[in-house]
């Protein structure tokens, strides 16, 4: 059977489009070429996440540009992508699929100045052609957009995109070098003793949400939540077209200096907010290191966790342990003091528990 460009293409290509946008663009593209009147176009998918509830990709014929809009699931509901296509001309929506959580494909016409009507029966009537044909593949790609949400709230980014990929055997990783940030609360026992258990899930929640966003604001990535700690790394990255610019030694570890100045002011923020709930501060301890970790797939056979393990971590662990007894809230390590020109106080070489060669140990001058 000879379909048309459209409609061939969605049954063959579509399917294994990279990404929502580049599936939106292309298929704008083949319709304007098949002759049908377009200025824009948006598809919205809903997707599994803790924060976000919608994405929607908006496209505009006359550029060819496609950028993203993002519906937050503690937002009032919004109709982003009607919104941007009425903007443009007429508006032609339709859901492919029976549930409210299924795709939204909608066309924006061109505005011939009479007024917001409709498309024309026969441009509709193609329309409604294309979304029938684009059900199977915008399923697919629902799917890996569903599957990638889910992969990033658990895992992260760059950890979710190397299990996607196929990372998947048990002990294979990479050896990369990156800066290491270790942080947890001070007495969380005691404090957990006497906090009703849904007020202590509130708490973590508040503490987590200071420490995680500061890491992702600067590049990092949270590895792991452990109890009341956190693990998260800034790797050093090289540039490539598809990475950026890249991050040195020194740039990653810049970056968790400043993720830790922030994480600091976003506590002080949240005591002030217990205080005046009569709550007691949450005092904490964050430690800085830099070197290799060995990153990867570690587990049992069939239950496998994407983490970093190396003397690296042991030691950043080790090091975030001291701040207690040295009565200091962050302590940062002589390896990522050798890569900053942030002003650091010395507080001397430390033996750290199970670690062969001392440590020097240094903090910032406000602390």
């Amino acid at each position: 059977m000879d379909l048309p460009s459209p409609l061939a293409w969605l049954v063959d290509e579509a399917g294994a489009s990279p990404g929502p946008e580049r599936f939106l663009a292309e298929l704008g593209l083949r319709l304007l070429a098949d002759g049908l009147p377009l200025s824009g176009g948006t598809l919205t998918l809903s997707v599994p996440h803790p924060i976000i509830a919608r994405r929607t990709w908006l496209w505009r014929a006359e550029t060819g540009a496609v950028i993203e809009a993002l519906a937050f699931a503690a937002a009032p509901q919004s109709e982003a992508g009607r919104d941007w296509l009425t903007a443009l001309g007429p508006v032609w929506e339709e859901r492919i699929g029976p549930s409210q959580d299924s795709p939204m494909l909608g066309w924006a016409g061109i505005d011939n100045g009479a007024g917001a009507g409709a498309f024309a029966p026969a441009e509709a009537d193609r329309l409604r052609e294309v979304a029938r044909f684009a059900a199977a593949p915008l399923a697919a790609l629902a799917a890996r957009e569903a599957r990638a949400a889910l992969l990033e709230a658990y895992l992260g980014r760059r950890s979710a995109a190397r299990v996607q990929a196929g990372e998947l055997a048990r002990g294979t990783g990479e050896t990369i070098r990156a800066a290491l940030l270790c942080a947890d609360l001070r007495d969380f026992t005691a404090l957990s003793e006497v906090t009703e258990p849904h007020a202590m899930i509130a708490t973590l929640d508040a503490w987590f949400d200071r420490v995680a966003g500061a890491v992702h604001a600067f590049g990092g990535e949270v590895l792991k939540f452990m109890g009341d700690g956190v693990l998260a790394i800034f790797p050093v990255t090289a540039a490539s077209a598809g990475a950026g610019a890249g991050r040195g030694d020194r740039e990653v570890c810049e970056a968790a200096l400043r993720a830790v100045a922030a994480s600091r002011a976003g506590m002080v923020h949240l005591d002030r907010i217990r205080q005046a709930q009569g709550l007691a501060p949450l005092p904490f301890g964050v430690a800085l290191h830099f070197g290799e970790i060995l990153w990867g797939n570690i587990g049992a056979a069939d239950r496998l966790d994407f983490t970093a393990i190396g003397p690296a971590v042991n030691l950043v662990s080790r090091l975030e342990g001291l701040c207690k007894p040295l009565g200091r809230s962050v302590l940062i390590s002589g390896a990522v003091a050798a890569n900053t020109a942030t002003v650091l106080t010395p507080l001397g070489e430390h033996t750290l528990r199970g670690i062969a060669d001392t440590c020097a140990v240094f903090t910032l001058p406000a602390d």
